[in-house]
């Protein structure tokens, strides 16, 4: 039996600002950082609009070795005006020099950081109801100013 194809669709940009992380500190499952989203944008062909600050923040664990276990919710105000809710898990790493660098608050190429998210979305809005039946990929870069997403579809 031949393997059945991944395909995918792309569907939008996210980028996300972000406030000062609250440090819990080492926990029983790595270090806890609780990352606040402030804001930011969706733009694309599928999705544009807005990432509503105030409830929206990344539950951020960090491995001993650098590597970060990442577990956000958020809530994007379409263009349109609908909401959707958007939850997301994710695994970032690099090596060592690469993770220095992103803890220094320093530019790194993306190609250096592994960064990948699976995405799913949650809708009342007619308009979005076909955000319910997909699951998403999010491949991530983390420019200083925030990370950033290419998302997308997997058919």
């Amino acid at each position: 039996m031949n393997p059945m194809p991944l395909q995918s669709e792309y569907l939008f940009r996210m980028t996300l600002g972000v406030g000062t992380p609250q440090m819990i500190g080492a926990t029983r499952n790595g270090e806890l950082r609780i990352v606040p989203v402030t804001g930011g944008t969706v733009v694309g062909p599928k999705l544009n609009g807005e990432i509503m600050p105030g409830s929206a923040a990344d539950w951020l664990r960090v491995d001993p070795d650098g590597s970060a276990q990442i577990d956000v919710r958020l809530t994007i105000r379409a263009a349109s005006g609908s909401m959707v809710y958007l939850a997301y898990n994710g695994i970032r790493h690099g090596s060592p020099a690469a993770l220095a660098k992103l803890a220094a608050g320093e530019t790194v190429d993306p190609s250096e950081i592994y960064f990948r998210t699976l995405i799913r979305f949650e809708t009342g809005a007619a308009d979005l109801a076909w955000m319910n039946k997909i699951i998403a990929v999010g491949v991530g870069q983390r420019p200083p100013s925030g990370p950033c997403y290419d998302v997308y579809a997997v058919k």
